[in-house]
């Protein structure tokens, strides 16, 4: 294992972001005494803004408007995670971190639900995300004037670059410097490099393909009380250590010490719009086994791509019949996956690819148009450490079974994997309505029809061929290809007009002044770039959009009372 250049100091990472803040404890005990002692809102309060959800959006959105004085409560479907208690370092004890309630799919290419793609409780996906935390490229806000295909956002990467950098000292982020897109470096130096990353590194090289470590949102070194990365493997499982950032551990805590309010096992059924004004003012949600009303100035759901659109369409009223946010009939529509096809090379000497978290060393190299290519847009490669249960869903995919499976099980530590992000182009009837079954509170549960395009198979499939390409040049004897999906995102999207989407660039839902939408749910491309850092980036925005707004209002109310 080779070691890099060691991490920046904690007061280095202090003086270069003023407002960065380190919690006194580690994360786990910081939460349960801050959990104990929140302030907690009747549902009568009218409080200043209720957040359904509190994953990477909802959740940033609540601590940037709990510092700046408003009174929030974030409603989450599921438990308020404590890592010592509730996680295991182990595949399938780790279930319980993802949203299994049921779904229907469709289309000719459907989308399995309930993992990679989906999270439950307090920190949301987050919790069980790998740690990868690009950024989108410049060019990803302008597809459609570009490259002809998808669409352009109604905001530019510029709007979000100070929001990018913000968060990526809050989480921190560590890694070598980025060449690509917007060239810049993290706060965090590089990790160590593991078996399966100076596989990557290895071949990368002998192909001609530039790679660098991270960006991953594992502090390299302790930050604040939060405990060094033990390179354990369990990423994906929630990190018991804290070392991973994840709302949960980070903006939840900071949330609560400013006296928001973070209310789980809420199941949010409703957003309540009185149809004379036209103004959302609250929300109905079942905790418990009874159904509660909290009053709010103003809403904003974070529910993500499937459940934003789905509560959405829950909540007609006799002016909005057709759904919040739908009188162009946009909700739900546009969702988006990334192709995210894996390669496996099998080398002679061990890699031990658990011995490391899974992200490690990224390429953006074929993340642009390649004009001489008949496909439009590109892919990012990142290595990825499956663990036996997904490596051995890996063999089995490749029509492997009994003695031959028994076999590649025992021979794991010999096998390195990588991963491509395909930019996969959103369309129209890629989207979620509510299906004819219910669930067990009697609501429409969602329907998600997926087809790709032959613009998303040409993407597959030169990824595939670019990441053999890289193994056999490390030297495998023996490569093989799964075909999957990662990610969520759409199904709200951000648009200059009501014609084209559901919200506006301050996130605001069309025709309705005080409903927001701060998810994943309404970006209108998606890059090649993991989305976790760009859906924080945009909620900080809105928060410090909505913050100024509020101040803007107070100032024209003064002014007009003297």
């Amino acid at each position: 294992m080779s070691r890099l250049q060691s991490p920046r100091s904690e007061r280095e990472l202090r003086a270069r972001n003023d407002s960065a803040w380190l919690l006194p404890t580690d994360g786990s005990r910081t939460n349960h005494r801050l959990r104990d002692d929140m302030r907690r809102f009747d549902d009568a309060d009218e409080v200043d803004l209720v957040v359904v959800g509190a994953g990477a959006g909802g959740s940033v959105l609540t601590q940037r408007l709990a510092r700046a004085g408003w009174r929030v409560v974030c409603l989450d479907a599921g438990p308020f995670w404590d890592p010592d208690a509730d996680w295991v370092s182990d595949e399938r004890g780790s279930h319980t971190l993802y949203w299994t309630d049921p779904r229907q799919i469709g289309g000719s290419d459907p989308v399995p639900m309930g993992s990679n793609n989906s999270g439950r409780g307090v920190g949301g996906s987050m919790v069980h995300y790998a740690g990868y935390t690009p950024r989108f490229h410049p060019s990803d806000f302008s597809v459609l004037s570009d490259d002809g295909v998808g669409a352009d956002w109604p905001i530019a990467y510029t709007d979000l670059r100070p929001f990018y950098e913000a968060i990526e000292q809050e989480l921190p982020v560590a890694g070598q410097d980025w060449p690509w897109g917007d060239p810049h470096s993290y706060p965090h130096s590089p990790h160590p490099v593991g078996g399966n990353g100076e596989i990557f590194q290895r071949g990368a090289l002998a192909a001609g393909i530039e790679t660098r470590v991270g960006p991953v949102a594992i502090a390299n070194g302790r930050f604040g009380h939060r405990s060094h990365c033990i390179y354990r493997g369990f990423c994906l499982q929630g990190c018991k250590v804290n070392a991973k950032a994840s709302p949960l551990i980070t903006h939840v805590p900071d949330a609560l010490a400013h006296g928001a309010e973070i209310r789980p096992d809420s199941m949010v059924t409703r957003v309540v719009v009185d149809d004379e004004s036209g103004r959302a003012t609250g929300v109905t949600y079942l905790r418990r086994g009874r159904e509660h009303f909290q009053r709010a100035r103003a809403v904003a759901v974070a529910g993500y791509s499937i459940e934003t659109p789905r509560l959405l369409l829950l909540s007609p009223t006799e002016r909005y019949a057709a759904g919040l946010g739908n009188d162009t009939d946009q909700l739900g529509r546009y969702l988006m996956v990334q192709g995210a096809p894996q390669t496996s090379g099998r080398f002679e000497d061990e890699i031990r690819a658990y011995k490391a978290p899974p992200p490690e060393v990224s390429s953006e190299q074929f993340y642009e148009t390649d004009p001489t290519k008949p496909y439009r847009r590109g892919w990012s490669i990142q290595n990825v450490s499956p663990l036996p249960i997904t490596w051995a869903e890996h063999v089995v995919a490749q029509g492997h079974w009994g003695a031959p499976l028994r076999e590649y099980l025992r021979d794991f530590v010999h096998w390195a994997t990588i991963g491509a992000l395909c930019e996969f182009l959103p369309q129209p009837a890629n989207r979620v309505t509510l299906a004819d079954e219910k669930d067990r509170h009697g609501l429409p549960i969602a329907h998600f029809s997926y087809s790709q395009c032959d613009n998303d198979r040409m993407l597959t499939q030169a990824a595939t061929e670019s990441m053999e390409a890289i193994l056999k040049a490390a030297g495998a004897s023996e490569v093989m290809t799964i075909d999957r999906y990662a990610h969520l995102v759409g199904g709200a999207r951000m648009a200059a007009r009501a014609e084209d989407g559901v919200v506006d660039a301050d996130h605001r839902v069309f025709g309705i002044p005080n409903l927001y939408v701060v998810d994943g749910s309404v970006l209108p491309t998606q890059g090649s770039a993991n989305p976790a850092l760009t859906i924080m980036a945009l909620a900080a925005r809105a928060a410090d959009r909505l913050a100024a707004q509020a101040r803007r209002g107070l100032t024209e109310q003064q002014a007009v009372r003297a």
